[in-house]
């Protein structure tokens, strides 16, 4: 019954029928989204990228990040897997698989490895758990200003960086502008607009959902209008609905093996285990159209991405639930023995 709840509220989360409709809005009016169209996304969506990041800067608190930065063993970890292990399942799955699966859905899928951990739900579902909910926000947060240099460094690596490539130097440049400038801008603001905002967090969301279905529509009007979609068939779909699957599995099952290998308290567990195993939406979108700029296959590449992050909420509510079940029955069973040693 648990997993129907959760799948039932992911079919009611405007936010993922938002990307729904968006690609779909896509198919029927490419043109209207594409670059040079009647929308101006070139200019739209680095309007919105910026905004994206200024608010992630007004709203990341300060003081929480500090209450996190004891436990080394614990960020270690999680940047580790982060930026080192999953891009080395990628190495192992390309290794295997890369001659059967399209290239440009092969390097979506390493750009999602590439990716920094997801800061909202990340705490969020930390939280539900009982676990350490200042750690996460220090990785969740440390993960997001990481990637800003890490995920294009390690895409250069595939990619090439130069002609052919990407401009890695550009690139940085572009990337320091659109995203680290509005997100130490925000921080710089905070004490002064940091309590205003935090009134209006509702709406800022809605804000930051909204820029980023923006984001994945203009992205998938370039790809409609090069065609790619109707070179690659359905295929694609479902190899990426399987590879995200197998591929959250994986690193779920190992992140949960090495917090009890290192002899984590549950706490600590917790947050290793959902913030070392998710992936950025909020954040690898803007990055994409930053990294990839007019690339007409960048909606390919997001389809990872994009499957990934409702595959991660469904999987990861469940586990939360069980943590919380399990941190309870230990507290029971502690207050049950303090009362027997009376």
């Amino acid at each position: 019954m648990h997993i129907f709840r959760h799948l039932k509220r992911l079919v009611t989360d405007w936010f993922l029928c938002g990307m729904l409709l968006a690609t779909l809005l896509a198919y029927f009016f490419p043109r209207f989204g594409a670059t040079g169209g009647a929308m101006h996304a070139e200019w739209v969506v680095n309007i919105g990228i910026f905004v994206v990041f200024f608010l992630h800067g007004i709203n990341l608190s300060g003081e929480q990040i500090r209450h996190g930065l004891k436990n080394v063993r614990l960020h270690l970890m999680v940047q580790g897997f982060t930026f080192v292990v999953f891009p080395l399942i990628w190495l192992a799955s390309d290794w295997l698989l890369g001659s059967h699966v399209p290239p440009l859905l092969m390097l979506g899928f390493f750009y999602l490895c590439a990716l920094p951990s997801t800061i909202s739900s990340s705490v969020a579902l930390t939280g539900s758990a009982g676990g350490n909910v200042p750690a996460a926000i220090l990785n969740a947060s440390l993960s997001s200003v990481l990637g800003i240099f890490l995920t294009p460094l390690l895409v250069s690596f595939v990619v090439g960086s130069g002609a052919g490539g990407i401009d890695l130097g550009s690139t940085l440049l572009d990337l320091c502008l659109m995203l680290l400038l509005p997100l130490v801008l925000g921080q710089f603001l905070r004490r002064w607009l940091g309590a205003f905002f935090a009134r209006y967090k509702r709406y800022t969301s809605i804000i930051d959902k909204l820029v980023i279905l923006l984001l994945v529509y203009a992205a998938f009007c370039n790809s409609m209008v090069s065609g790619i979609w109707r070179e690659q068939g359905n295929g694609v779909l479902l190899s990426a609905v399987l590879g995200s699957a197998v591929l959250l599995a994986i690193i779920l099952w190992l992140t949960t093996r090495t917090a009890r290998a290192l002899r984590f308290s549950n706490p600590d567990e917790i947050a290793a285990v959902f913030c070392a195993s998710k992936k950025s939406l909020a954040a690898g979108v803007p990055m994409a159209a930053l990294i990839f700029g007019n690339n007409p296959g960048l909606g390919l590449i997001l389809l990872p991405i994009m499957i990934y992050h409702p595959l991660q909420l469904i999987v990861c509510s469940i586990l939360a639930e069980r943590y919380a079940s399990r941190q309870r029955a230990q507290a029971a069973s502690k207050r049950e023995a303090m009362v027997s040693a009376r």
